[in-house]
């Protein structure tokens, strides 16, 4: 049936998935309770209490992708489904979904983190939940996510989240607290080129980068490749100028950092409301990069901010999620990033505030995000 087909792209890849209650005691499929989570989160839900109301008043529609037999699971069934979900199969699956759709490599791979504020429980000492997610910058699509274990930060989840990425061609940028040499060096090894932001947890790298800079723009900016641009909005100016500096094999010899092609400088001067602010951020780079060309890859990183995390916030409420049992919190994550993906397609000029209402507005609207139709 049609509905059938619509599932293959949406679900098809999360059919390894293991339903992790008692065979005996399953009353309703897992596909059926994720079709109800997924809809109900592209239709403006914001709690398992709203998402079995919204498949009870849909029921007719739902039942164009699966029997749903007996009716729509209730809250309690949608909740403990969710929570007991293997979270890490869950994202695996996500990943091979995504890596269809894409149709290869992306160009651009931005690694950040975004903390649920509220998945966090005082009653029982769990911490918040804080996920650290691959973007692809230019397709501005999820590619995968990896949470970050109690106790721990990033820099234990980067390296487990860029194996779930294929990155042959790719140019990985993440910010700080990814400077690591391991990371370089894994993902050169996975065939791909990274651009790395450079501050003082790399402290005699970043002194002899900043002396770099420093002693070349004093004798005259040679062997430097520059490049400015400018942004205003609402009362704020801001001008960046780019230098990027090719000749670094000094530099690769003194610190061994994995196939390091060049060094980077944005200065940056803000104006806003009459006040004047400074800032130098310095970057390290695989691939060599011009400074127009470096100047868009930066900007693009800072796309997932705004993109993802921003929208995850203020359009699915992110930060006031309270789903803290077990694997809940990573797989109600997951769920959202799979309808951005889905909320992305479309082509028309909509915001996905207003395509999510629009989905929640019309089935027919609905029905096409899940059939890749839009």
């Amino acid at each position: 049936m049609e509905g059938e087909e619509a599932v293959r792209g949406v679900l098809w890849h999360l059919g390894g998935l293991e339903d992790p209650r008692q065979a005996c005691k399953v009353v309703y499929p897992l596909r059926e309770v994720l079709l109800v989570v997924l809809c109900g989160t592209l239709s403006g839900c914001d709690d398992f209490v709203e998402m079995a109301a919204w498949g009870r008043q849909h029921l007719g529609f739902l039942r164009g992708f699966a029997p749903f037999t007996r009716g729509v699971p209730s809250h309690d069934t949608l909740n403990d489904v969710i929570n007991a979900l293997d979270a890490d199969l869950f994202e695996e699956c996500f990943a091979a979904w995504v890596d269809e759709v894409c149709g290869g490599a992306p160009e651009i791979v931005a690694l950040d983190g975004k903390t649920m504020r509220r998945s966090g429980s005082r009653r029982t000492g769990a911490r918040p939940l804080h996920v650290v997610s691959a973007w692809a910058s230019r397709q501005r699509l999820v590619l995968a996510q990896e949470a970050v274990a109690d106790k721990s930060n990033e820099i234990t989840a980067l390296p487990r989240l860029l194996e779930r990425v294929a990155l042959p061609g790719c140019l990985v940028t993440i910010d700080a607290i990814g400077c690591q040499r391991e990371l370089a060096e894994q993902i050169v090894g996975q065939g791909a080129d990274y651009v790395l932001a450079l501050k003082a947890n790399q402290r005699g790298l970043h002194a002899s980068v900043r002396r770099a800079f420093e002693e070349r723009r004093l004798h005259g900016d040679f062997g430097l490749v520059v490049a400015q641009t400018t942004d205003g909005d609402h009362g704020r100016i801001e001008v960046r100028r780019h230098y990027v500096l090719h000749d670094v094999a000094w530099l690769k010899g003194r610190h061994d950092w994995p196939q390091l092609a060049a060094v980077a400088l944005i200065e940056a001067s803000v104006e806003c409301n009459g006040a004047l602010s400074q800032s130098r951020r310095y970057y390290l780079s695989s691939r060599p990069l011009d400074a127009a060309a470096f100047g868009a890859v930066v900007r693009g990183h800072w796309g997932i901010e705004n993109a993802l995390h921003w929208v995850l916030d203020v359009v699915f409420g992110d930060d006031h999620a309270r789903v803290r049992s077990r694997f809940g919190p990573r797989n109600m994550a997951l769920v959202k990033r799979m309808a951005i993906n889905l909320l992305k397609a479309p082509q028309d000029r909509n915001s996905l505030k207003v395509r999510r209402k629009m989905a929640a507005w019309s089935t027919d609207y609905l029905g096409a995000l899940i059939h890749g139709k839009t």
